[in-house]
């Protein structure tokens, strides 16, 4: 609505700036699309800062969002993308400075196909399609490579070009199809399944030139990812050129740079594989020797040593030891006895000289009773009495006649 003001009753302009920060708040939130000029996003902040600028009017706004809004879009949005921003305008009045607060921002054209793609790509990771562990080694020689390409295609010539120039004698099952346009999914998936089922293919790559990145869709697309995850066969992607990423590079087996460097990889150089087998036996020959001439040191060490040189010595010098040793034992063991001996003969001599019948020889003689008992005193018998009188020589009865 207008104001009523007028030279001699006019507004401040701070009061202006309120009115217009109003007016813009009752505008409510609108879409806007514009050119990203100047992008800020500070580490750890929350908020997101950048300029959206219309190139058609040279005019510039300031936006903010939150982190995660921007987030969403990161991959595939920076400075210079066009980008349609669902944003409340916002009014800062001290400054008269107008702002517009995003809640959602979307990509414009290749951008929007990108976060497409992006999101595609974080659904199939999180399920797990691209895991290092599902990947297959690839064999050594495979008796029969499967090529997925395009008719009479750059791409098929290099793969059987260059792999025939490694290895002769390498046998190749091709599936031309198409490999753009509403068909290339469809026939794709289809051959890749039918070359699967083929016991005798070892690998299938799947070739294409480069393109631009609507030209590489199909290579991106969910169905054919999903069918060469489910592949027993390894699979190769050779996609485009090096800077050309498809999801295809991502579930297959191993990715090529380019169809000629996917023959390279697949298949083994023959010349390449001979300088090796040299370069093997030289090394197994080297090893061989050097293991050959050091045993004939060890063994001439070992000659070299006395007891080798004169092995009698050893069993001459035991010999000898052994004479000691038995001399030792009869010394001692003489001397042993004769100590024995003496200490014999010096007991004997005692156990006679305290023995009775040492006694008897000299002459006396011992009286017993009948009962065995000996006589000791002459009030131990009585007259009459039969006694055995024992003598050195012998024994003989006597009688008691007083």
């Amino acid at each position: 609505m207008a104001l009523n003001t007028s030279a001699e009753a006019p507004l401040p302009v701070g009061e202006v700036s309120r009115l217009i920060g109003g007016w813009i708040d009752r505008l409510g939130a609108v879409w806007v699309e514009g050119q990203i000029t100047q992008l800020s996003r500070r580490p750890g902040a929350g908020l997101v800062f950048m300029t959206l600028r219309d190139p058609s009017y040279d005019i510039s706004v300031g936006v903010t969002c939150f982190r995660q809004v921007f987030d969403a879009v990161a991959d595939v949005v920076s400075e210079g993308a066009r980008v349609v921003v669902h944003a409340k305008p916002e009014w800062y009045a001290p400054r008269g400075q107008l702002s517009l607060r995003a809640v959602e921002i979307r990509p414009v054209g290749i951008g929007e196909l990108l976060a497409r793609l992006e999101q595609l790509k974080r659904t199939l990771g999180a399920e797990g399609l691209f895991a290092v562990e599902r990947k297959k080694p690839l064999p050594f020689l495979p008796h029969r490579v499967g090529l997925v390409c395009g008719r009479a295609s750059a791409a098929e010539r290099d793969v059987l070009e260059n792999a025939r120039h490694r290895w002769p004698a390498v046998r190749f099952e091709v599936r031309n199809v198409a490999v753009q346009g509403v068909h290339a999914v469809s026939q794709v998936v289809q051959a890749v399944k039918e070359l699967d089922e083929l016991p005798d293919v070892d690998v299938i790559i799947v070739a294409r030139g480069g393109g631009s990145v609507e030209d590489l869709l199909p290579f991106s697309d969910e169905k054919l990812v999903r069918a060469v995850s489910e592949c027993r066969t390894p699979v190769v992607s050779a996609i485009g050129h090096e800077p050309d990423a498809p999801l295809l590079d991502l579930v297959a087996d191993l990715r090529a740079s380019t169809p000629t460097d996917a023959a390279k990889k697949v298949v083994p150089d023959v010349g390449e594989e001979q300088e090796r087998v040299r370069q093997l036996r030289g090394r197994a020959l080297r090893t061989v020797r050097g293991l050959l001439d050091r045993e004939e040191r060890g063994l001439a060490h070992a000659l070299a040593r006395p007891s080798m040189e004169h092995p009698h010595r050893m069993v001459d010098e035991r010999e000898r030891e052994v004479d000691a040793l038995a001399a030792r034992s009869r010394r001692v063991l003489g001397h042993l006895l004769d100590r024995a001996d003496s200490e014999l003969w010096h007991t004997r001599a005692r156990v006679l000289s305290l023995s009775p019948a040492a006694t008897l020889e000299r002459g006396y003689a011992v009286l017993q009773r009948a009962d065995g008992g000996v006589v000791r005193s002459p009030e131990e018998v009585a007259a009459g009495d039969e006694l055995r009188a024992r003598v050195s020589e012998g024994e003989f009865a006597v009688r008691v006649s007083e």
